[in-house]
C-alpha cells in the first residue's frame, strides 16, 4: 500500500476496536484503498495490501467484503475481484415490485427511482437488493434500469393458492408485492391439493434460465374458509404472530395483581376519580383521564398511562418480541397484539376497580388551551369506571338513566368536556388540520361472513379523549427535547415541492390559492379546508389536499408535526400496542430516576434504527390490514355481481375512474375501455377524463350509477360498468 495510507493508519481504527474483538480495516479504508489502486482487486490481493495474515483477520475481511457487496458499496465481478460501485456507474438499491409485473429500483442514495421492465423483473423478487445501470428513458420520461447483479435475495418464503395448469403446479402469491407465480415441482407439493392455501419456501430464485420454484411447507386450508384471509396476511406480510416459548414462560411468571411492594415509592392516585373511555369492544385500556378546574381559569388535566416499561425490561424475551412486532395489528374481528394477553388485557390494562401501575402526565392548561406546566411521575391508580364513547356522549346529552348510574363521575366527565371545548378552539387557532373522512367497520354475521359495512361515527367523546392524548404526547416530546434524551418523535414533515405544485394547479382551477409560498403553514392548509366545506367539489378537493401531505414517521430528529401544527410531538399514550411509546416511557423513567442522557440505554444511532424499524412495522401492519379489508370487501361484493348501486368518483386515472358505493362503502374501477362512444384523455391537472368528441367529463366527487360486473379475489379488484 502507498505511503499515504499504510495499513496501520486506518482513520477509523479506534471505532473498529470498540466494536469488534478482532478489529479489521474499516469499510471506508477498504474503499479508499481500492480508489487509490484505481482497479478491482481480488480477496488475496486485498488481504496482502492490508497486511492481514491471521486466520481471524482473513475471515473478518471475507465477511466484511460480503457485507459491503450486500450493501451495494462493492461489486464482485466475473473475475472474482472487488470493485467500487461508484466507479462503475452502477446504482445500488432495493427492488419494489408492482402487481402488474414491472417494478422500480429504489436507490440507497438520493436520486430518481429506476423503472424496471417486466423483463428485468423476471430476474428478481420484491425487496431483493441489486446493482443496476441506467439504460435509457421510457416514453413517460422515467429512467429505465438494467439489472447487473443481484447482491442479496430477500424473499425466501411466501403464501398463496396452489393451482394447476397443463399439468404444472404453481402458487399464486397472496402478497400484492409478489409479481410472479411460483412453480411447484410435483414432488414438492406433498399433501397439498389444488385450490388450497399453502405456505411455501423458495428452493430456487428466479434467473435467466428458470422461474422461481418453491416447496409446500404447510397447508393452511381451503381458499374461502372463514378467517383464512387473516392467516394468509400474517404469513404474506411476515407478521410475527406466534409467541416464542421463552415469551410464554416469562408472561406466565407475571403475577395477576399489583403487589404492595410494587406500589412503594409511587404517588398514590387511588382516590383520584380517573376513568377510562374507549370503544365498546375494547379489551385493553392503556389510558385513563381526570380533569378539575384550577385557579385563575386554569385546568388540571391528568393522563395516566399503563406502566408497560415496569413489566417489559429492555433485552428480555418480552421486549425482543415486542420490538420485532413493533405494534399491535388490528384486523377486522381479530387482533395480533404486541404483548401477551397477561399484560395487554391484564396487568397493563387499566381495568376498573383494581390497582394498576401507571406513568402519569400531570398538566396545567390555561383558559386559552395552552399547556403552561407539566410533570411526569410514577403512580398507582384505581380506575373508578370503564366508560364507552357512546355512554359518555349520552351522558353529555343529558341521558338521565346513565347520569344516575355513573353519578360518581358525571361531574368529572363534564369537566373533561369543558376543557375539551377550550382545546378544540386552540386547535383551530394553532392551525391543526381536520379532514372529514369516513372510516368504516365491517360487521360480521355467522361463520365470519360479512353482514354489512357501516360508517364509524366519531362523537364528542372520541374527540375529547383525542385532545387529552394530544396534550400528553406533546408534553412527552417537550420533555424529551428539553432533557436531550435519545428518543423517537412522531414526525410529519411539511409537503414536498412537487406535490405542492400539483395541488396549487388543481386549486387554481376552482379559483382558490394556497398561501404560504414555497413553505405553506398548517394554517394556510386549514384556510383552504374551511373554504371547501360547502363547495360542490369539496370532497374531491379534500382528497387532493390529503394526497399532497407526507406520511408521518418515527425519527429521533425532531422536525415537528405539520398536520397537528406542533413544533414537537411524540407517542407516549399507547405503550401496550406501540413500541415507540414504550421507548419513550423508558426515556422518561431514565431521566426521572436521575439518569444522565449520555448514560441512557439507547444512543442516537440506535434510535435511528428503531425509528426506521417502527415506521416499517407500522406500514407493514397498515398494508396487511388494508389487504385483508379489501379481500373481505371483494368476498362481500362477489355475492352482488350484476346488481346496480349509486356511488361517487373517488379517483381518476388514465386507465379509468374509481367509484365508491353509497351505503356499501366499497370501491371499484370503471375501466376506460368501458366508457362508450368516445376516446377519453386524462387531464392530470384537472383530475378528469375528458371525451375527445362529445367532451363528456368524469371528475372527482361526481355521482354515478354503476353495475358490478366482476370480482377478482386474487387481485383484490372489483370492476364496475356504468348504468345506461
Amino acid at each position: 500500500m502507498s505511503k499515504k495510507n499504510p495499513p496501520n493508519k486506518d482513520p477509523h481504527a479506534k471505532r473498529e476496536a470498540q466494536n469488534y474483538k478482532s478489529p479489521i480495516p474499516s469499510r471506508e479504508f477498504i474503499m479508499e484503498l481500492l480508489s487509490e489502486r484505481g482497479k478491482p482487486m481480488n480477496y488475496e490481493k486485498l488481504a496482502a495490501a492490508l497486511e492481514l495474515t491471521s486466520d481471524d483477520d482473513l475471515e473478518g475481511l471475507r465477511r466484511r467484503l460480503i457485507a459491503m457487496v450486500r450493501d451495494g458499496q462493492l461489486m464482485k465481478n466475473r473475475r472474482y475481484a472487488y470493485a467500487l460501485v461508484d466507479k462503475m456507474d452502477l446504482v445500488a438499491g432495493v427492488v419494489q415490485a408492482h402487481k402488474d409485473g414491472f417494478g422500480f429500483l429504489i436507490p440507497d442514495e438520493d436520486g430518481d427511482d429506476l423503472f424496471l421492465s417486466a423483463r428485468q423483473m423476471r430476474l428478481v423478487l420484491n425487496a431483493d437488493r441489486v446493482l443496476a445501470r441506467v439504460s435509457g428513458v421510457d416514453n413517460r420520461g422515467r429512467k429505465e434500469g438494467t439489472i447487473v447483479e443481484v447482491v442479496e435475495r430477500n424473499t425466501h418464503e411466501t403464501v398463496g393458492r396452489l393451482c394447476k395448469e397443463n399439468g404444472v403446479f404453481f402458487v399464486i402469491p397472496s402478497s400484492r408485492n409478489m409479481q410472479t407465480d411460483i412453480i411447484i415441482p410435483h414432488d414438492k407439493c406433498h399433501d397439498a391439493k389444488e385450490g388450497q392455501m399453502v405456505a411455501i419456501k423458495l428452493i430456487a430464485q428466479p434467473s435467466h434460465r428458470h422461474s422461481a420454484m418453491g416447496e409446500v411447507v404447510e397447508v393452511l386450508g381451503e381458499h374461502m374458509a372463514p378467517g383464512m384471509e387473516i392467516d394468509v396476511a400474517m404469513l404474506a406480510y411476515n407478521l410475527p404472530h406466534k409467541w416464542p416459548k421463552d415469551v410464554v414462560q416469562q408472561a406466565a411468571k407475571i403475577a395477576p395483581e399489583v403487589s404492595a411492594a410494587e406500589c412503594e415509592g409511587r404517588k398514590d392516585l387511588r382516590d383520584l376519580p380517573l376513568i377510562t373511555i374507549d370503544g365498546a369492544d375494547a379489551k385493553d385500556f392503556d389510558d385513563a383521564v381526570y380533569c378539575e378546574p384550577g385557579k385563575k381559569g386554569t385546568w388540571r388535566l391528568v393522563v395516566a398511562i399503563a406502566d408497560v416499561s415496569h413489566y417489559v425490561q429492555k433485552g428480555s424475551a418480552l421486549d425482543l418480541e415486542a420490538e420485532a412486532r413493533g405494534n399491535s395489528v388490528y384486523f377486522p374481528g381479530r387482533v395480533i397484539p404486541m404483548l401477551p394477553e397477561a399484560l395487554s388485557n391484564g396487568l397493563c390494562s387499566l381495568n376498573p376497580h383494581v390497582d394498576r401501575l401507571c406513568m402519569v402526565c400531570d398538566m396545567t392548561i390555561d383558559d386559552k388551551g395552552h399547556i403552561i406546566g407539566y410533570r411526569f411521575y410514577d403512580a398507582v391508580m384505581h380506575s373508578k369506571a370503564r366508560m364507552t364513547y357512546t355512554k359518555v356522549q349520552n351522558i353529555l346529552e343529558g341521558d338521565k338513566d346513565l347520569r344516575g348510574e355513573y353519578e360518581h363521575v358525571v361531574s368529572h366527565i363534564e369537566n373533561l368536556h369543558s376543557l375539551y371545548q377550550i382545546l378544540r378552539e386552540q386547535r383551530e387557532v394553532r392551525g391543526a388540520l381536520d379532514f372529514n373522512t369516513t372510516e368504516t367497520q365491517i360487521v360480521f354475521g355467522e361463520d365470519m361472513k360479512i353482514e354489512k359495512i357501516v360508517p364509524v361515527v366519531r362523537n364528542k367523546a372520541h374527540m375529547l379523549i383525542e385532545e387529552c392524548m394530544l396534550c400528553a404526547n406533546v408534553c412527552a416530546a417537550r420533555f424529551l427535547k428539553a432533557q436531550k434524551l435519545p428518543g423517537l418523535f412522531r414526525v410529519h414533515e411539511s409537503p414536498k415541492e412537487d406535490k405542492l405544485q400539483d395541488l396549487r394547479q388543481s386549486l387554481a382551477l376552482h379559483g382558490m390559492n394556497l398561501g404560504g409560498g414555497d413553505k405553506p403553514s398548517p394554517k394556510d392548509y386549514l384556510n383552504i379546508l374551511q373554504q371547501i366545506v360547502d363547495h360542490e367539489h369539496g370532497e374531491a378537493l379534500q382528497t387532493m389536499i390529503l394526497r399532497s401531505l407526507n406520511q408521518a414517521v418515527y425519527s429521533p430528529d425532531n422536525q415537528g408535526h405539520f398536520g397537528l401544527a406542533y413544533e414537537e410531538y411524540g407517542h407516549f399514550t399507547s405503550p401496550i400496542r406501540r413500541y415507540p411509546d414504550l421507548l419513550l416511557h423508558r426515556a422518561l423513567r431514565h431521566s426521572l430516576g436521575g439518569g444522565d442522557a449520555s448514560k441512557f440505554a439507547y444512543d442516537q444511532n440506535a434510535m435511528h434504527k428503531m425509528g426506521e424499524h417502527c415506521s416499517m412495522t407500522e406500514r407493514r401492519a397498515d398494508d396487511a390490514t388494508r389487504d385483508v379489508t379489501n379481500w373481505l370487501k371483494c368476498e362481500f361484493m362477489s355475492h352482488h355481481v350484476g346488481e346496480e348501486f349509486s356511488g361517487r368518483v373517488t379517483g381518476v386515472t388514465a386507465f379509468g375512474i374509481f367509484v365508491i358505493l353509497d351505503e356499501v362503502y366499497v370501491e371499484g374501477l370503471v375501466h376506460v375501455t368501458l366508457l362508450k362512444d368516445d376516446y377519453y384523455h386524462f387531464d392530470n391537472v384537472k383530475h378528469m377524463l375528458i371525451g375527445e368528441r362529445a367532451g363528456t367529463k368524469y371528475f372527482l366527487g361526481q355521482p354515478l350509477n354503476i353495475r358490478v360486473i366482476r370480482v377478482d379475489m386474487e387481485q383484490r379488484k372489483i370492476d364496475f360498468d356504468l348504468c345506461e
